[in-house]
């Protein structure tokens, strides 16, 4: 039975628990020379498993490929960027401080990973030799699951779910879009990448229209009966924009789907309408959001290492259950009992890293421990957080929560500020954790 427990007891706890991971003083270890790990994807997972790795023992030569030369978090880029109208350069990050550790950093993509021969390709005509290589291929979407929205589409009316462009023209088209105008959301269905997300988001596009469009509305259809955070949310909504559950007053408005319906199931988009048509009618809105259900990223069905939508890994080491030798991290892997977000990414990282460090020594892996914290900001000085530490079941099948907390629905005005005040230092130590 899982715990509760304070943000001190928790902050003690995850120390506990990322150094067991190999996070904190991982052992050096002795290894033969030329031995190569290649990571793919220079995301959250993907860098912080590359820098962990040269933490791990200098010797092992680590390869990162990443096409691009900057990354932004999805992470804050709600609070940031969509909500707060600061420069996309907010929530980008370079990979100057992963060459310091002694990374090779590739700018490419790679187009195939050979698990026989052990070799990578590249879009760029390189071909790498490997040892062990990890996988952080992040999200595809699954155009399908959209009648009449696909990635051409995303070019006018964004998903904003990959950060970088996307997140700029949404909140562009926030600016642009008339006084009295209606944000028309479209969440996704489970499973997919960080839950909260779209509801922090509806939030923070509530408290810009708040403060420069105040005769403006925010209408999401959502194909869930309930999300993330499901009532801190609503009770957000709630006190600082008007939301009654089940009616159209106030500035954002919930409709969601109980079990068994299809209501707000889309059915078809407009794109030059500006409508989304689902089970439960037509709604037009001056700004459309359409997140598509989600899947792992192009490379790992192009490798071979998926089953249906994700891609099964071993949870003590994060190794591929198809593929020998691979290890897959991140929002891509179906890591049952983890959520999919930016700090599971990263512990996820830790514990591959780990793993494979030891797999080149010839030793077993250390025993895996991982954490979680997920921040959502609702609107100035209103944050709350979700926390916990996982341990992985005796028989392997799952990770499960051994302790962990919420910010309470009686919380005060002073702990709220307080979450909120959290949430920019986290972003701040983590994203130093992953590229500094």
């Amino acid at each position: 039975m899982s715990k509760k427990i304070d943000r001190r007891s928790f902050i003690r706890s995850a120390g506990a628990a990322t150094a067991a991971a190999g996070v904190i003083g991982m052992p050096s270890l002795a290894l033969g020379a030329g031995k190569k790990v290649v990571v793919v994807g220079g995301g959250t997972g993907g860098a912080t498993a590359a820098k962990y790795l040269k933490r791990a023992d200098p010797s092992i030569e680590v390869t990162l490929i990443e096409p691009n030369k900057t990354y932004y978090t999805c992470y804050l880029s709600n609070v940031y960027v969509i909500g707060g109208g600061k420069g996309i350069d907010s929530i980008g990050h370079g990979y100057d401080g992963l060459k310091k550790h002694g990374v090779k950093v590739v700018h490419d993509y790679v187009t195939g990973i050979d698990a026989k021969t052990k070799k990578i390709t590249t879009k760029g005509g390189a071909t790498i030799d490997y040892d062990r290589c990890i996988v952080s291929p992040g999200i595809d979407f699954k155009w399908e699951s959209t009648p009449g929205y696909d990635e051409a589409a995303s070019g006018t009316i964004a998903h904003a779910w990959k950060a970088g462009a996307q997140t700029a023209m949404l909140r562009k088209q926030l600016e642009e879009m008339k006084d009295g105008g209606t944000f028309l959301m479209a969440p996704p269905p489970n499973p997919f990448r960080c839950p909260p997300g779209p509801y922090e988001r509806a939030a923070q596009v509530a408290g810009y229209f708040k403060k420069h469009k105040p005769k403006s509305k925010v209408l999401i259809l959502d194909p869930k009966g309930k999300f993330s955070k499901f009532g801190l949310f609503k009770q957000a909504w709630s006190k600082l924009y008007g939301f009654k559950e089940g009616s159209d007053d106030g500035m954002i408005v919930w409709r969601g789907t109980p079990k068994g319906s299809d209501d707000n199931k889309i059915v078809k988009v407009d794109v030059a309408g500006k409508s989304i048509e689902t089970g439960f009618g037509s709604e037009k809105g001056d700004v459309l959001n359409i997140i598509p259900a989600q899947k792992a990223g192009k490379i790992a069905f192009a490798a071979g290492l998926t089953k249906g939508d994700w891609c099964p890994v071993n949870l003590r080491t994060f190794e591929s259950t198809i593929h020998k030798d691979i290890y897959v991290i991140g929002d891509a892997a179906a890591a049952k009992g983890l959520p999919k977000s930016g700090y599971a990414a990263n512990s996820e990282a830790k514990v591959a890293a780990a793993a494979v460090a030891a797999s080149l020594a010839g030793k077993d892996a250390p025993v895996p421990a991982y954490v979680n914290t997920c921040y959502s900001i609702a609107g100035p000085g209103y944050g709350f957080s979700v926390a916990a530490v996982y341990r992985l079941k005796e028989d392997g099948s799952k990770v499960q929560k051994v302790s962990g907390g919420l910010t309470p629905s009686n919380a005060s005005k002073g702990v709220l500020a307080s979450e909120e005040t959290y949430a920019h230092s986290w972003y701040k130590n983590i994203t130093n954790d992953i590229f500094g």
